[in-house]
């Protein structure tokens, strides 16, 4: 138990600083439907936005995970700390420069103006020189401070874009000679970059002693075993990434700028479950690791995921319950609720992501990388095809069901190989009971009810009863008995 609540503890710290960003978006998301107009204006932004997904994996390629892997079971921790270093630094300024030479290319490839490529690039590179020392505050078990610099990087972002979007047009229409003379019209994305790269630039310079304190080592030896843990980590970063945002580009090239502005954003409502799955998973990576030599550590992990299922069962009721309200406090241009229809399939996808990565513990506790390459790219495969093939017959709905059908299927193949590598005694009565009555009742409220406030409040109420007499007593004994 003391284990599962520092676990906990853990995951809330972690999980407020690195869902931080992504609570940005949702920040963010009255602003630039709002400024965005039309729709197609906030389809560029998503467009730009995915391609930066992709290439963030590419510049990682799985070194953040590797370095866990080493950092945890190598004795030369300082030579895996520098190795990792000088490995990303090397291939962050490569990127950079061949980015920078070749952005016209890049642009044709991508659908993305020229101009815009350099800001793509600095964003980029400057992300990817901070993730060893992120992933290095993760091992040490820092997460206050780790936590700190994650809640600064949001606020200035956040603020930068405020001022950009709302305070500078209003002060140049004022005639400030000032802000007049900074102030560009039909500046929006490229305000909306300076704010990311000032912002990481500056998360950049508070994480950099970790470059400056560092005995630099190149072990060659050692990078080899890390790129080797490495690449399966990255085919599966990569085909992740496709079930992630291919949807959005692919809309755009399919369909309109347009019809991918309405789907992103409505999108956006699903990251509740989102922003749950990766403060879980945040917490939970160095706990599978640490726990792996302790005795029986599978009925740790079998526990966690309850857990987890429980919570994500009661994240997936609540947001399908309140769509409508959520919906107009975040996207306050009507031009956009026409997609409200896609959040309860994606927040179901979402839900099965989460207990993807839960169940994914078997195959890097076992060294067996390569399977999570094989069932994401499984999944990418499918996103691919249902998008390309439904897409010009149902629209955006396409890009839905692909996503729900990618993550349900991953879902169910990392169980089914699990158990055969690394059996983990799962309580499958109780998680599918959950997810079930969940499921069950979003549908009756989302569907039947046709969306009624005081029926959906009724089957939540419902279901947080039926939580409170099952798992009740369990929950306190968890949280409420002294660590020591």
């Amino acid at each position: 138990m003391a284990a599962l609540l520092k676990l906990f503890k853990q995951t809330f710290i972690y999980g407020l600083a690195t869902v931080l960003p992504r609570v940005l978006s949702v920040f963010l998301l009255p602003l630039y439907t709002t400024v965005f107009e039309q729709a197609s204006g906030y389809g560029q932004y998503i467009n730009i936005y995915s391609w930066i997904a992709i290439f963030n994996v590419f510049l990682a390629y799985g070194m953040e995970t590797a370095f866990f892997r080493f950092y945890h079971s190598d004795e030369k921790k300082k030579n895996v700390i520098s190795t990792a270093l000088i490995s990303l630094l090397t291939t962050s300024i490569v990127f950079l420069l061949i980015a920078l030479l070749f952005k016209d290319a890049i642009a044709s490839w991508t659908n993305i103006k020229s101009d815009f490529i350099k800001f793509t690039a600095y964003i980029l590179v400057l992300d990817a020189l901070a993730v060893i020392p992120f992933a290095l505050l993760r091992a040490k078990e820092k997460p206050l401070k780790y936590a700190w610099i994650k809640t600064l990087n949001v606020a200035i972002n956040l603020s930068l874009n405020l001022f950009f979007l709302l305070v500078l047009p209003k002060m140049a229409g004022k005639g400030s000679a000032f802000f007049t003379s900074i102030y560009q019209e039909d500046f929006e994305i490229q305000y909306i970059f300076i704010s990311n790269i000032v912002a990481s630039a500056v998360t950049l310079v508070i994480v950099s002693p970790a470059y400056f304190k560092t005995s630099y080592v190149f072990d060659a030896s050692l990078w080899k075993k890390m790129l080797n843990y490495a690449f399966p980590v990255l085919i599966a970063g990569i085909a992740f990434t496709i079930n992630e945002v291919v949807d959005k580009i692919l809309l755009t090239e399919m369909v309109s700028e347009s019809e991918a502005g309405k789907y992103g954003a409505c999108y956006k409502l699903a990251l509740f479950m989102t922003l749950f799955g990766t403060a879980f998973r945040l917490g939970v990576e160095p706990f599978f690791f640490s726990q792996a030599k302790k005795e029986n550590p599978q009925l740790t992990y079998a526990q966690i995921t309850n857990y987890f299922v429980i919570i994500g069962s009661f994240i997936l009721l609540f947001v399908v319950v309140y769509i409508d309200l959520l919906g107009k406090l975040l996207i306050r241009n009507s031009t956009y609720w026409e997609a409200l229809e896609i959040v309860p399939i994606i927040l179901l996808a979402s839900f099965c992501l989460g207990i993807y990565h839960n169940l994914s513990v078997w195959y890097k506790i076992t060294d067996r990388t390569k399977y999570g390459a094989y069932i994401s790219s499984f999944g990418a495969i499918i996103t691919l095809l249902m998008n390309i093939l439904l897409i010009p017959k149902i629209g955006y709905l396409a890009s839905a069901l692909a996503t729900l059908a990618a993550y349900g299927s991953m879902m169910m193949l990392s169980y089914y190989f699990g158990r055969k590598h690394y059996p983990i005694p799962y309580n499958l009565r109780k998680i599918l009971f959950y997810g079930g009555i969940s499921i069950v009742f979003s549908a009756l409220s989302f569907y039947v009810f046709n969306r009624n406030l005081i029926a959906g409040s009724l089957l939540l109420l419902l279901f947080l009863g039926l939580i409170y007499k099952l798992e009740g007593a369990a929950l306190r004994r968890l949280f409420l008995k002294d660590e020591s």
